[in-house]
C-alpha cells in the first residue's frame, strides 16, 4: 500500500509542476503531433473527457490504468476518416487480456494512412515523377494492475515510427496513470456502496527521449571540381515529444437498478455518466473537457462532448481545426449473457472549420 500512495504522491507533484511549467514559448515546438490523435470511438465521442472511467483496449490513449478493468479479453477495431475532405484514414486495433488474478496486459497499433502523394521537386514541381506513400504508426504494450478495490494504476510502452521513402524518424514514449474509485453513494436494499460512482483519475502521457529524422533524404551529393563526389549529409534538428497530463473525475447517477439480494449485486439499467477533464499540454494549448452519457440498460448508449482552449470560440484566434463539439452512439449486442460476451458497434463524431469533421465507427468484441 505504501508503494501505492507513493506513486500517487509522485503523479501528483509531477502534475503541479507540469501545470506551473507551461509556457506560450514553447508551442509548436514538438512534433510526433500523430500521438495527440485520438483514434477511439467511444472516448472521441466523449470529447475526451472520460479520462477518469476509460475503460478496456480505449484507455491506452486515455488513463493507462483503465485497461485494469477488463474481466477476461477484449478485442477493439476502429477506423476513422479524418479531416473528410483530405483522404486521410486512421485504422486502430487492440487487444486486452486478463494476466493472472489482478493483472491486464494490452496492445494495440495505430497506423495513420496518408495515401498517393505526387513526387515533386525544384525542377519538376508538376510532379510528374510518381507517387510516394508516407507511414506513421504508434505500438503501445501496456500493463495495468487492480491494486486494491480503489486504486488502479498501469504503464504503456509506445514505439513511433514516422517514414517517407528517404527519410525516417522513430522514438519511444511512456504513459503511466491511476484511477481511484471512491466508492461514494450507498444502495438502500444492500446497504453496501456503490464501487464506481464517483471516480477520479491521472496521467502522465508521451514522455521520452527527443526524435530525429534520419536517412539519404539528409544528403546532398556534389561533384568536386577534379570530378570526384561528395555526399554531405545534414543532421536534423531534434523534436520533443508532445507531453502532457490528464487530470479527470466522472460521477455516474443512477435512474434505474435491477439489485440481485442473492449475490448482493446491483446492475444499473438507466444511468446518466458527467464526466470532465483538464488537459495541461507541454507543447499546445491547455484544454478543459466535458461530457455526457446516458445508458440505456447497458444496450444504447448515448454521449456528447465539448471541449474548450483559448482562443476557440472566435475564427480569428482558434489555432485548431476542431470547433468543439463531438457526438457518438453505441449499440451493445450480448452474445453471452452468463459469460457477459458483448459484442459492439460504435460511431463518433468530431465537428471542424475547416474540412467536414472526423467520423470514427468502430467494432468491440467483450469475451
Amino acid at each position: 500500500m505504501k508503494k501505492i500512495l507513493s506513486l500517487v504522491v509522485l503523479i501528483s507533484t509531477l502534475a503541479t509542476s507540469f501545470v506551473q511549467a507551461g509556457n506560450d514559448q514553447r508551442r509548436g515546438q514538438a512534433g510526433a503531433s500523430e500521438l495527440l490523435i485520438n483514434p477511439w470511438s467511444r472516448s472521441s465521442g466523449f470529447g475526451g473527457a472520460n479520462s477518469a472511467i476509460a475503460r478496456g483496449v480505449e484507455a491506452m490513449h486515455l488513463n493507462v490504468a483503465g485497461i485494469a478493468f477488463t474481466k477476461a479479453t477484449e478485442l477493439q477495431f476502429t477506423h476513422t476518416k479524418w479531416l473528410v475532405g483530405t483522404d486521410i484514414s486512421i485504422y486502430s486495433f487492440g487487444l486486452a487480456q486478463k494476466v493472472g488474478e489482478t493483472g491486464v496486459l494490452g496492445l494495440a497499433l495505430t497506423s495513420v494512412d496518408y495515401g498517393e502523394i505526387p513526387i515533386t521537386t525544384v525542377d519538376v514541381p508538376e510532379g510528374d515523377l510518381g507517387t510516394f506513400r508516407p507511414t506513421n504508426t504508434i505500438i503501445n504494450i501496456a500493463y495495468a494492475k487492480e491494486f486494491s478495490n480503489s486504486i488502479y494504476g498501469g504503464a504503456n510502452i509506445k514505439i513511433v515510427n514516422e517514414a517517407i521513402p528517404d527519410l525516417k524518424a522513430s522514438g519511444v514514449a511512456i504513459d503511466a496513470g491511476i484511477q481511484y474509485v471512491t466508492g461514494i453513494g450507498k444502495n438502500k436494499q444492500l446497504g453496501k456502496k456503490n464501487d464506481d460512482n464517483l471516480v477520479f483519475g491521472i496521467s502522465m502521457k508521451n514522455w521520452g527521449p527527443p526524435m530525429a529524422f534520419r536517412g539519404d533524404g539528409m544528403s546532398i551529393r556534389a561533384t568536386l571540381p577534379d570530378g570526384k563526389t561528395l555526399t554531405l549529409e545534414q543532421r536534423s534538428q531534434r523534436f520533443e515529444l508532445p507531453s502532457l497530463i490528464k487530470i479527470g473525475g466522472a460521477y455516474i447517477l443512477t435512474f434505474q437498478q435491477e439489485v440481485d439480494t442473492v449475490e448482493e449485486t446491483v446492475k444499473r439499467l438507466q444511468y446518466l455518466t458527467v464526466a470532465a477533464t483538464f488537459t495541461s499540454n507541454a507543447f499546445t494549448k491547455d484544454r478543459y473537457h466535458f461530457g455526457l452519457e446516458y445508458s440505456y440498460k447497458d444496450l444504447i448508449m448515448i454521449r456528447a462532448g465539448y471541449f474548450y482552449e483559448k482562443g476557440l470560440l472566435d475564427y480569428e484566434t482558434r489555432t485548431t481545426v476542431f470547433t468543439g463539439p463531438s457526438a457518438g452512439v453505441s449499440i451493445n449486442i450480448p452474445l453471452n449473457k452468463e459469460k457477459g460476451s458483448v459484442f459492439t458497434l460504435e460511431y463518433s463524431y468530431r465537428d471542424t472549420n475547416p474540412f467536414n469533421g472526423v467520423h470514427s465507427i468502430g467494432a468491440r468484441v467483450t469475451l
